[in-house]
C-alpha cells in the first residue's frame, strides 16, 4: 500500500503522458513495487533479456521491442501469483567498447560509465519493471572475479589450454577471433578479411562437450514435450555449427627418401570408395608439410603456394563455385591401405586445416569438388561404384573395381572396408575448440601467471580478482601482444608455487566470456562467497523465458550452453540447460527499410518518441507493429493509431463508468470476459499483436454499448496495464484504488459469459462443403441434421439420390452421405 486515495469522483483533466509517466515512475522507484525476494513459497517465474553492450549511440527504437515483450510478461506473471525475476545489467567488456574508446580517446572504463549511465536512463523512461538493486554489470571486478574462477575451473579439469596453432586473426582490431566470431570469412565487429596467424592463444576445449549440446537440443520430458522450447531455425543453425559426422579415420604412409615412418590421415565419411582414392591433398597449413618440403623437389612452388593461399579467406577456398587451385609434392607419394596403389600427394586450397584431420583422400570419380581438381590437373579418375550416365557419382550404389568388395552395397561396405583398411570409425565434429584469447586491454585478465621454473601456475583463488590496472595507453599493438605486456609493474609478479620472478598472462578474454554466465549472477548478485548460493540457485533455474536476437545462436547459446553444462558437471548448477524457453526478437527496420544506423541516416530515437507521444503509446505501438518474431519497418506515422487508442480508453474512464450495482447489459460481461480469455492465452503465446487488437476491439465494442461498471472497468485496465503501465496505474488510482494495478490479481474469464449466442454449422455433402446455418451452441444431434435436411442450398444435392448416413459433430458440421 503506497498511493494516496484518490476520490473516484474526482474529474480527469486531459490525457497528459509527460506528468502522468514522470509520476509513476518516481513512485514505483521510491516504494520499491518491482523488487524481487527470495520467496521460495510462491511459484516463480524467471524472465530474461540478453543484456545490451551499452554502445556510445545510446538505444534507438528497435532496441526495446524485446525489453517491451518481456516486460508485458514479468507484469502479467506478477499480477497471477508468480514471484517473478526480471533483472537488466550490462555486457560492457570487449571489442565494440574498447574501439569506442579509442574512436574517442576515453579511457574505456570512464565511456563505459558514461554509456550506462544513458541506457539506464533510456530504459527507466520506458517504464520497465527491473529490480535494479540486482544490475550486473561484467567490468565490474566483484563480478569478473567469478568470471576468472570459472576459467581457473576449467584449467584445473584440463578444459582450458595454451596452444601455438594457426588462429583468426583481424588485421584491423589486430586480434584474435574464434571461428563463432567470423560472418562470411570476416571479423564481424568491423567487416574486414580475416587471416590466419600463428599466435599464442588460450582455448577452451567446448568439443569436448560437443555430443552432449548436440544431444540435448532433442532430450524431450516425460510428457513428450521438449525440454528446450526454442524455435526450430535457432535448433537447427546450432546442429549445424557443432556439425556432427560419423565416418573412418584412415592413414596413408607416405613413400619418399628418410620418411620411412611417416604418415598421413585422412577422415572420410566414404571410406566405401577407398578403392577409387587417386591422390591425397593436405591443407597448406597442416604441420606435416613443413616436415616435407625437405624431402620434395619442388620446395620453392610449394612455399611460393603457401605464401599465396595466407591471402585467401577460408569462405573463399571453400566456395563451389570457384576454381579449385593445388601443387603436388613431387618427390613423395602416399600408399593406398586397400591396394597398395601410390598415389600422389598434393597441397590445396579447398581443405582447410581445422576441419576434420587437415587431409583428405581424393576419390574424383565420386565427390565433384575432387572431380573439378582432377579434371584440372589430368589426374587418375577410377569409378568404384555401378553408374549409367556421367561421372561424378555421388550416390551410394553397388561396389565396382573394389576388389573382394564387389558386388557389395557400397553403404553397407564402409565399415567393413574401414576395418579392411585397418582405420577406425570416429564421430567428428564441425565445432572447433573457442579460441579465448584476446590480445586487448579491455577484457577479463586471464588469471594464471607464466613462471620459468614451475609453467603455467593458476592464480589462487583467494586473489581474485585479477584486476586490470588503470593505464594510459590502451591501443592494441598488432604485434601479437596484449597492451598490458607494457606494464611491468604489474606484469612482473612472484609465482604463487616458488615465489620466483614470474610473469602475469598479458592476455584477456573475448566479450563472450561474462555473458556466458550472468544469468546466474542475477539469482545472488552480491554473493561475496560463491558464484551463486546454492539453494537460490535451486529455486531460480532455469531461466523460464528468454528474449533476444537470432544472431547469437551460434555464439552466446553455444557458449552459455557449454558453460552451463561444466557448471553442472562441477556441482555448482542444478539443471543441464540454462534456458527453458527461448525467442527471438524480429528486427524494427528504418523507414527506408535498412537496418537503423547513423550511417544510413534512419535512426529514431526513442527518447523523442517518448517525449511526444509518451511511452505507454511507444510501447503498444511496438508490440503492436507485427508478430514479434518477424522484421517490420519502423513508421513514425502510424504510432498515431496507439496514442489515439491510449485517449479512448482515457475517455472511458469519465463517459462509460456507471455505479457498481448498476444494470449494465449482458453484451459487456461477455466483451469483458472473452477479451480476458483472448488476452491471457496471446501474451503466454507471445502474441503481443493480437492481444492489444483484441483490447482495441473490446474498447470499440464497449464504446458502441455505452456503459460498464467500475468493477468491468478496472478489469479491462489490468489487461492492458502490462502494455500499457503508466496509464492504466493513473486510472485505477483515480477509481479509489490504494493498490497498484501491477500487484493486483490478474483477471480470470467467467465461463459463462464465453459462450456464443450461435455457432456456424458447415454443411457437407459426400464431404464437400455446400452450404451453412446458424445455431445456439449445444443443439441436439437430431435438431441440426434437420436444419441440414431442410436448408434452401442444399435440397439441390441431395433431391435425386439416396441419403445413406449423416454425420453430425455438434457445434461445427453436417456431413450427408449420398449414394
Amino acid at each position: 500500500m503506497y498511493m494516496k486515495k484518490d476520490s473516484p469522483k474526482t474529474s480527469l483533466v486531459a490525457y497528459d503522458h509527460v506528468s502522468i509517466e514522470k509520476k509513476w515512475q518516481n513512485q514505483w522507484a521510491s516504494s520499491k513495487i518491482y523488487k524481487t525476494t527470495d520467496d521460495t513459497t510462491k511459484e516463480k517465474f524467471y524472465v530474461l533479456d540478453m543484456f545490451p553492450y551499452p554502445s556510445g549511440e545510446g538505444l534507438h527504437v528497435g532496441h526495446p521491442k524485446g525489453y517491451i515483450a518481456t516486460d508485458i510478461i514479468s507484469r502479467m506473471k506478477r499480477m497471477q501469483g508468480k514471484n517473478v525475476l526480471h533483472p537488466m545489467g550490462f555486457d560492457a567488456f570487449g571489442l565494440p567498447a574498447e574501439n569506442y574508446a579509442i574512436k574517442t580517446q576515453t579511457h574505456p572504463e570512464v565511456a563505459v560509465k558514461t554509456n550506462v549511465a544513458r541506457y539506464k536512463k533510456q530504459l527507466e523512461i520506458l517504464g520497465f519493471d527491473y529490480d535494479w538493486s540486482r544490475e550486473v554489470n561484467t567490468t565490474d571486478p566483484n563480478y569478473y572475479r567469478w568470471t576468472q574462477w570459472i576459467f581457473l575451473q576449467l584449467y584445473k579439469k584440463g578444459l582450458a589450454f595454451e596452444s601455438y596453432e594457426p588462429i583468426n586473426w583481424c588485421p584491423v582490431d589486430k586480434t584474435g577471433l574464434a571461428n563463432e566470431d567470423i560472418e562470411n570469412g570476416r571479423c564481424e565487429r568491423c567487416g574486414t578479411l580475416v587471416e590466419k596467424k600463428p599466435m599464442r592463444q588460450w582455448v577452451l576445449k567446448i568439443t569436448d562437450y560437443a555430443e552432449r549440446l548436440l544431444a540435448d537440443l532433442d532430450v524431450t520430458a516425460a510428457d513428450g514435450t521438449p525440454v528446450l522450447d526454442w524455435p526450430t531455425s535457432i535448433k537447427e543453425l546450432q546442429r549445424n555449427w557443432i556439425g556432427r559426422s560419423e565416418g573412418a579415420e584412415i592413414t596413408f604412409k607416405i613413400e619418399g627418401s628418410g620418411l620411412a615412418h611417416t604418415e598421413i590421415k585422412v577422415f572420410t565419411t566414404r571410406p566405401d570408395t577407398l578403392f577409387g582414392v587417386t591422390y591425397v591433398v593436405l591443407s597448406p597449413e597442416h604441420a606435416l608439410v613443413t616436415e616435407l618440403l625437405s624431402h620434395i623437389r619442388n620446395t620453392e612452388e610449394v612455399n611460393a603456394y603457401i605464401s599465396e593461399i595466407k591471402n585467401k579467406s577460408d569462405i573463399e577456398r571453400t566456395d563451389a563455385t570457384k576454381e579449385k587451385t593445388g601443387v603436388e609434392l613431387k618427390g613423395i607419394t602416399a600408399i593406398n591401405p586397400v591396394n597398395n596403389e601410390n598415389v600422389s600427394v598434393w597441397i590445396a586450397d579447398y581443405v582447410l586445416a581445422d576441419y576434420g584431420t587437415g587431409a583428405v583422400m581424393a576419390v574424383p570419380a565420386h565427390d565433384a569438388r575432387d572431380f573439378q581438381f582432377a579434371q584440372k590437373y589430368n589426374l587418375k579418375i577410377q569409378p568404384v561404384i555401378s553408374h549409367e550416365g556421367s561421372l561424378p557419382v555421388i550416390t551410394h550404389g553397388t561396389l565396382i573395381n573394389s576388389g573382394k568388395f564387389d558386388g557389395t552395397s557400397s553403404e553397407e561396405a564402409r565399415k567393413d572396408m574401414t576395418s579392411f583398411a585397418g582405420g577406425t570409425w570416429v564421430t567428428k565434429y564441425k565445432l572447433r575448440d573457442w579460441v579465448f584469447s584476446r590480445q586487448r586491454y579491455w577484457g577479463e585478465p586471464i588469471p594464471v601467471i607464466h613462471c620459468g621454473k614451475c609453467g603455467v601456475v593458476p592464480v589462487p583463488e583467494s586473489d581474485l580478482p585479477v584486476r586490470l590496472p588503470n593505464v594510459t595507453s590502451y591501443e592494441p599493438t598488432g604485434t601479437g601482444e596484449s597492451p598490458l605486456a607494457a606494464i611491468s609493474e604489474w606484469v612482473n609478479v612472484p609465482c604463487p608455487t616458488c615465489q620466483g620472478p614470474a610473469k602475469r598472462e598479458t592476455n584477456t578474454m573475448p566479450q563472450w566470456a561474462g555473458s556466458s554466465w550472468y544469468y546466474l549472477r542475477y539469482e545472488d548478485p552480491h554473493n561475496t562467497n560463491a558464484l551463486v548460493d546454492s539453494a537460490k540457485e535451486k529455486y531460480w533455474s532455469p531461466v523460464d523465458l528468454y528474449v533476444g536476437g537470432a544472431e547469437h545462436a551460434t555464439r552466446h547459446l553455444i557458449y552459455a550452453r557449454f558453460w552451463h553444462k561444466f557448471l553442472f558437471d562441477i556441482g555448482v548448477v542444478s539443471t543441464n540447460e540454462p534456458f527453458t524457453k527461448l525467442q527471438h526478437v524480429g528486427l524494427i527496420m528504418g523507414e527506408d527499410g535498412r537496418k537503423m544506423s547513423k550511417r544510413f541516416g534512419n535512426v529514431v530515437n526513442p527518447d523523442d518518441i517518448v517525449g511526444t507521444y509518451g511511452a505507454d503509446t511507444l510501447r503498444v505501438y511496438e508490440m503492436f507493429m507485427g508478430p514479434f518474431d518477424q522484421q517490420i519497418a519502423w513508421n513514425t506515422s502510424s504510432i498515431i493509431g496507439a496514442r489515439r487508442f491510449i485517449e479512448k480508453i482515457w475517455r472511458m474512464r469519465q463517459t462509460l463508468i456507471v455505479e457498481d450495482g448498476a444494470t449494465v447489459p449482458d453484451s459487456v460481461h461477455k466483451v469483458i470476459h472473452k477479451t480476458v480469455q483472448k488476452v491471457s492465452e496471446d501474451i503466454e503465446h507471445l502474441h503481443f499483436n493480437t492481444a492489444i487488437s483484441s483490447l482495441m476491439i473490446a474498447a470499440n465494442e464497449l464504446e458502441k454499448i455505452g456503459s460498464l461498471s467500475k468493477t468491468q472497468f478496472e478489469i479491462l485496465l489490468k489487461l492492458l496495464a502490462p502494455f500499457a503501465p503508466h496509464v492504466t496505474e493513473e486510472l485505477f488510482a483515480s477509481l479509489g484504488n490504494t493498490q497498484s494495478i501491477h500487484t493486483a490479481p490478474w483477471p480470470i474469464p467467467d465461463p459463462q459469459f464465453l459462450t456464443s449466442d450461435a455457432v456456424t454449422i458447415i454443411i457437407q455433402v459426400n464431404g464437400k462443403v455446400r452450404g451453412s446455418f446458424s445455431a445456439p451452441p449445444g443443439t441436439s444431434k437430431e435438431e441440426l441434421e434437420r436444419s441440414a435436411r431442410q436448408a434452401p442450398d442444399i435440397s439441390k444435392w441431395i433431391e435425386n439420390g439416396k441419403i445413406a448416413k449423416v454425420i453430425v459433430v455438434p457445434n461445427r458440421l453436417v456431413n450427408i452421405v449420398m449414394t
